[in-house]
């Protein structure tokens, strides 16, 4: 085994233990670590969305954010740059954001759920290979949204110094900020225990390259697996702190926060995996890349927060009793509309 599989596949074991022991802290069941879920309820602290159950500002993405900053600024990956279509990268980001919400759970989440023993996590990860192979094949076919640029130094800071301003508004409670009062967001881990393990998370992952869409991209298209045994670790190391924690539970029924409705598992899921590769990142490569002065990936997490906030303001977000008429209208459109882009937006001319 390459060197690099094994410390991809130790980093993978790490981020997944350190999810699962997250829920062992406080976080809900299975949500140790969800992008979606928590600039989610970061969208809701803000006033975004009204939806009381999910508020509260998640310290883990923030540190993310952090994390990525400090380890590209010690290992001088950190670059200023942008440019590459950011209204298309937005919109991509948003419909990311509608998958997500429609399975109820990022790609990571989707993996810790695995380790969790939840199945209707399986059918969700089949939707998203789905998606990624659709991508693909686009990507074959000449797909691109351009280069990046360089541009000003302060621009990089600017997602950093967000996630700092967020952590004050958390330590302080001012007023405007809402705090979930009962439901997933009054569920957390201690601010300093989740600011360790989102630095650290943060840090792994900045250094490391995981990202779950890359993982299998780089599997189908160029036959380099290395990725993936991060992607594996990340769902052994959930499941062994799990069975240790007495949190696995196999089956379909009864999952936390989780729905059994396969079609739109699936389906959602297929829409985020097809944004994913569009957007070269899933949305926790995403987040670091925002951290290390990627002012694309920055207006793509934009767009998962406002996506976030749209679901939740017009009723298109899933739930433990299922997906609403909305949400699986949005998903169609989501697809739609990510297929037109995948089409139309060329690689550029040498």
């Amino acid at each position: 085994m390459k060197k690099r599989n094994i410390t991809l596949l130790s980093a993978g074991l790490i981020i997944g233990a350190i999810g699962a022991l997250l829920v062992v802290f406080g976080n809900p069941k299975n949500m140790g670590v969800c992008v979606a879920c928590f600039w989610r309820d970061i969208a809701g602290a803000l006033g975004l969305h009204k939806a009381a159950p999910v508020q509260y500002i998640r310290p883990e993405v923030l540190a993310f954010v952090l994390g990525a900053f400090i380890t590209s600024i010690i290992g001088k990956d950190f670059k200023s740059r942008g440019g590459s279509n950011p209204l298309i990268r937005f919109v991509l980001g948003f419909f990311t954001m509608v998958g997500a919400l429609v399975f109820l759970g990022c790609p990571l989440r989707m993996l810790l759920r695995i380790g969790g023993g939840d199945l209707n996590a399986i059918v969700g990860l089949v939707g998203y290979v789905c998606g990624i192979l659709v991508g693909i094949f686009f990507i074959k076919r000449g797909f691109s949204l351009g280069r990046s640029h360089k541009q000003s130094k302060i621009a990089g800071y600017i997602m950093p110094l967000i996630a700092v301003v967020l952590l004050i508004f958390l330590v302080a409670k001012p007023s405007f900020i809402a705090f979930s009062e009962k439901g997933p967001g009054s569920m957390h881990a201690k601010v300093i225990i989740a600011l360790v393990a989102g630095l650290l998370i943060g840090a792994i992952l900045q250094r490391t390259r995981i990202c779950t869409a890359g993982g299998f991209r780089d599997a189908f298209l160029v036959k380099e697996y290395g990725l993936l045994y991060g992607l594996g670790g990340i769902i052994i190391g959930a499941l062994v702190v799990n069975m240790i924690a007495g949190n696995f539970q196999l089956g379909f029924a009864s999952q936390p926060i989780a729905h059994s409705n396969h079609l739109w598992n699936f389906l959602g899921m297929v829409l985020v995996g097809l944004c994913s590769v569009l957007l070269g990142g899933c949305p926790i490569r995403q987040t670091i890349l925002s951290g290390e002065g990627d002012n694309d990936a920055a207006i793509t997490v934009f767009g998962l927060i406002i996506g976030a906030a749209f679901c939740h303001n017009f009723g298109l977000a899933a739930s433990g009793d299922g997906v609403p008429v909305n949400g699986m209208i949005a998903v169609g459109i989501g697809l739609v509309v990510a297929l037109v882009i995948a089409a139309t937006a060329k690689r550029e001319e040498a």
